[in-house]
């Protein structure tokens, strides 16, 4: 059998029946890849003599009783997150040479639940971008197009996962960096509820790691289906054991709804700051099919939703004062009066950008507020829907674009172009909050690139979007293996 495009549960399922070894499995990925990526390049720091000793340690230890959730399950990690031994640069030349002691503590998880590391996945250069490729590494491309790109910053782990190159793989997400490559990519992938994940070890390199409390910027999994994210999820989660975890222990709600019938859902395929492509409303369109068509209470408008302008602009701000801060203070100086020359009356996001990079701590605070108002207004959302589906992105993957300066690239929107990062704003709707987001695939753009789009669901109520995902995908399929 033909093992590198099934399930993390099936593979888990083989495993605990003897059908087949993790020795094998994984030797059958590390041939696929060294055949494949080649020419998607995703796989960035290869570990494979590691793997193949993980492979005989987990069959060893299968073959003494044990059984642990991903025992044996050929996985992959992105780049940025910290392993003993391997570099951890970020995409960023002067730290090519580094490399941490310890694991960071999500790659302390998996392998505590028995998953065999395969090697790293390829990252954009300081994770700031929605394509991944930097001087060190190259570029990933992504597996239904070669010339487009696989999204960012985890679009290694992204087009692995499409390749077939392992079954799971760990990201992170500050701007739809989980979303937006499973999106381009056709596969799964859940930004959690803020701080329920711990992220000690991702962190830039060389910054000590530290158990800090992220603004906006989560650690999640992705997999082939909604079930695997699921699986891995469950060892993702909970607290830092050297913080929260001293006292605290994680105990998710259920699922709302066990039935398609029973979910009350919100669909969205239109933004007031920014218009979507054809290709990714007709995505939209046929999830809110399935909803009906399922029994579920649909709806395509509700004065409960919070303003989707002010929460762009609040995103934009957040994410762009965090980017800045560590900035030379001249080039903040310069900031400062550039900021201070904008039309009070602009209140585009590219005036929300130089704000939100020339924010001060007291306009942060004010902000912060206006954050709090949004997560008053989501928390009354939820109480009359379950869900909500809206894009990630507005077009599919686009062809690679490596123009130094981000900010004078464009996102071609069906023939007409927009500023690069206006294209977060779908990302920004979950990450502002701190909302779970699940991404699922929809369907195929007419040029057979995947389209998906995410499911939001209330705070820390994520396996309710990973249900609805899961529902979704019997009711519409899920991923297909790139032709």
């Amino acid at each position: 059998m033909e093992w590198n495009f099934q399930t993390a549960e099936r593979l888990a399922a083989a495993l605990r029946t003897g059908e087949v070894t993790s020795a094998e499995l994984t030797d059958e990925a590390i041939a696929r890849i060294e055949r494949d990526d080649k020419v998607i390049n995703s796989i960035c720091v290869p570990d494979f003599d590691r793997a193949r000793a993980a492979a005989r340690d987990a069959d060893q230890a299968r073959a003494r009783g044990e059984d642990r959730p991903l025992l044996g399950i050929p996985v992959t990690v992105k780049e940025s997150y910290n392993m003993a031994g391997l570099p951890t640069t970020w995409g960023m030349p002067q730290c090519r040479d580094y490399v941490p002691a310890e694991d960071a503590v999500q790659v302390s998880r998996l392998k505590a639940a028995g998953a065999v590391v395969l090697g790293k996945t390829n990252v954009p250069l300081g994770l700031q971008d929605v394509q991944s490729f930097n001087e060190i590494y190259g570029t990933t491309n992504n597996p239904w197009d070669h010339s487009r790109t696989s999204g960012g910053s985890s679009g290694g782990s992204a087009a692995a996962l499409a390749s077939g190159f392992g079954a799971l793989s760990i990201g992170s997400d500050l701007a739809g960096s989980l979303r937006i490559p499973a999106h381009f990519c056709g596969v799964y992938a859940h930004k959690p509820t803020l701080g329920l994940a711990a992220s000690r070890g991702m962190v830039p390199p060389p910054a000590p790691a530290l158990p800090t409390d992220l603004d906006l910027a989560v650690v999640g999994p992705m997999a082939r289906t909604a079930r695997d994210l699921a699986l891995l999820l469950d060892v993702m989660a909970g607290p830092d054991p050297l913080t929260l975890g001293v006292a605290h222990q994680l105990t998710l709600p259920p699922a709302r709804h066990e039935r398609l019938c029973d979910f009350r859902v919100l669909v969205l395929d239109e933004h007031p700051l920014i218009p979507t492509g054809a290709a990714v409303r007709a995505g939209v369109n046929r999830v809110a099919d399935a909803l009906v068509d399922g029994g579920a209470r649909v709806e395509r408008h509700s004065p409960l939703l919070p303003d989707l302008a002010e929460a762009a602009t609040l995103y934009t701000q957040f994410l762009f004062s965090s980017s800045a801060a560590r900035f030379p203070i001249e080039g903040y100086e310069q900031l400062l009066a550039r900021a201070a020359g904008l039309s009070a009356d602009d209140r585009s996001l590219d005036a929300a950008r130089l704000r939100g990079m020339a924010l001060s701590h007291l306009d942060w605070i004010e902000a912060n507020n206006r954050r709090e108002l949004h997560r008053h207004g989501w928390r009354q959302f939820f109480a009359e829907f379950d869900a909500v589906v809206c894009p990630i992105t507005p077009t599919p993957a686009f062809p690679h674009d490596h123009r130094p300066n981000l900010l004078e690239r464009r996102i071609d929107i069906d023939g007409v172009e927009y500023p690069y990062f206006d294209q977060l704003v779908w990302a920004g709707l979950a990450t502002m909050p701190g909302l779970p987001a699940t991404a699922v695939p929809a369907g195929r753009s007419p040029e057979g690139l995947p389209v998906g789009v995410q499911l939001i669901a209330p705070m820390f109520h994520d396996r309710t979007s990973l249900r609805l995902a899961e529902l979704l995908e019997q009711k519409i399929g899920g991923f297909q293996e790139p032709k």
